[in-house]
């Protein structure tokens, strides 16, 4: 499985010279301690890997005892795990580190001391428990890993062509042609059924079964309940609503979360920690209203206002289909051929939310319910801000449309009310790239390209 982030890693290597340790941050089940544990084999002499998960007190009483003598920390590490370490030639790596906080705390004395490199990985980095008592280590370079994207997800089935063909159409504003807009929508809704889960990729390589796949996923969804169970102590009911939730808020029109429908006049304040463990476990993705569409879309943002989509689109649709403990292979066929009557479209504006997410965009949107001026109200499924802003025209609007009947009402008043603030206005959609009215209609699969 080949990772974008593997270059990330590498960039780090060469750029830190063992200044800083580095945290890989995702959901459970993304790929974090392989990929991380490939980067070791092809880049240091040596490298230990301690996994916290199964780590006994043995190991983890040398960060307590031997924080102050590292020479015996590192002679004691090095027998225990049978492993030589080299100056500057040996990366350590702390797989699950939120298990152990006393030894993401120790990567302050750990970097000090520049003999070795050090990677963290781990997931729920932020919540209180795992970070009660400690210091966080300025040391510390923080970046987050996604399930596999659409490109990546290409490379897994042997296509390394697709993608750099749809960027070169992209830059340059031409459609794609008919014959290989078919091909890149035929795989692109293969992406949308299986998702980025690793494990659910490779099954899908190995068999093109699309029962085997489910199974997959559903083993993984079972894991984060039971995440859920043991980790979201004290709310743990409140974190497992929202998310049985999630499919049925995003079948909604608007597909704002409505803590209502948890329990008549919930209040955000009793539901925020529970929001806020989905979001950092990285399970969900977490879509903010942002009521004013100009520069610093995070200035003008509404915590109380959301969308919940889930983090990868495979898991929801067997999240969001499971009568029967299984997704029916019939839906499977319908979605693959494009035949699904109903929820089509929360499933593909969550895959859209989670291919701006993996390109690194913070998720927004735009609504406005008044009642008394009808030119105002309008809904926008996701803000983006250009990448160099100016003075004026910074902010890209983008509906998604999950088939080709479509109006765009909201998009023109948007337009038209904030012209001054509106770069390009996008349709992300089942057709072919064109321009129209100042709108630029793009492919869902060149979404990542934004």
């Amino acid at each position: 499985m080949k990772r974008k982030i593997y270059d990330k890693l590498v960039e780090w290597k060469a750029d830190s010279r063992g200044t800083t340790a580095l945290l890989v941050d995702g959901a459970r089940r993304v790929g974090k301690s392989y990929i991380v544990e490939q980067f070791a084999r092809e880049n240091y002499r040596s490298y230990i890997l301690i996994d916290f998960n199964r780590a006994g007190d043995d190991v983890r009483d040398l960060f307590v005892r031997y924080l102050n003598d590292l020479d015996t920390f590192f002679l004691y590490l090095s027998a225990y795990y049978n492993v030589k370490l080299y100056e500057r030639e040996s990366l350590i790596i702390f797989d699950e580190v939120q298990l152990f906080p006393k030894a993401r705390a120790a990567v302050k004395y750990l970097v000090a001391d520049g003999r070795y490199d050090y990677i963290e990985t781990g997931s729920l980095m932020s919540i209180k428990r795992n970070v009660k008592d400690i210091v966080i280590p300025s040391e510390e370079r923080h970046i987050k890993m996604y399930p596999m994207d659409l490109e990546e997800f290409l490379w897994a089935l042997g296509n390394d062509t697709l993608m750099p063909a749809a960027c070169r159409c992209f830059q340059s504003g031409t459609p794609m042609g008919q014959a290989l807009h078919r091909r890149a929508m035929d795989l692109f809704r293969q992406y949308l059924i299986v998702g980025g889960m690793p494990q659910a990729v490779q099954q899908y390589v190995d068999s093109h079964d699309f029962d085997r796949v489910d199974r997959v996923k559903r083993d993984i969804l079972n894991l984060y309940r039971a995440d859920v169970a043991k980790h979201a102590e004290g709310y743990e009911m409140k974190v497992r609503s929202i998310f049985d939730e999630i499919p049925a808020q995003l079948q909604k029109h608007e597909k704002k979360f409505r803590l209502s429908s948890l329990k008549k006049e919930a209040r955000f304040r009793e539901y925020e920690d529970a929001l806020f463990w989905l979001e950092d476990a990285m399970i969900i993705n977490a879509c903010y209203n942002s009521t004013e569409p100009s520069i610093g879309l995070k200035l003008n943002m509404d915590r109380l206002t959301l969308k919940c989509y889930m983090g990868d689109t495979g898991l929801l649709i067997s999240h969001a289909f499971d009568e029967n403990g299984l997704v029916s292979g019939e839906i499977y066929k319908k979605l693959l051929f494009d035949k699904l009557e109903v929820n089509r479209g929360m499933i593909v504006e969550n895959v859209v939310a989670q291919m701006l997410a993996a390109s690194g965009h913070q998720l927004y949107f735009y609504s406005n319910a008044s009642r008394t001026d009808r030119s105002s109200r309008m809904e926008i499924d996701f803000l983006i801000a250009k990448s160099k802003i100016s003075n004026r025209h910074n902010i890209s609007p983008i509906e998604v449309k999950s088939s080709t009947n479509y109006t765009l009402s909201s998009l023109r008043k948007f337009k038209a009310k904030y012209a001054e603030q509106t770069y390009i206005p996008y349709v992300l959609h089942p057709g072919d790239l064109r321009e129209e009215d100042g709108i630029r209609f793009l492919p869902l699969y060149m979404t990542p390209f934004l």
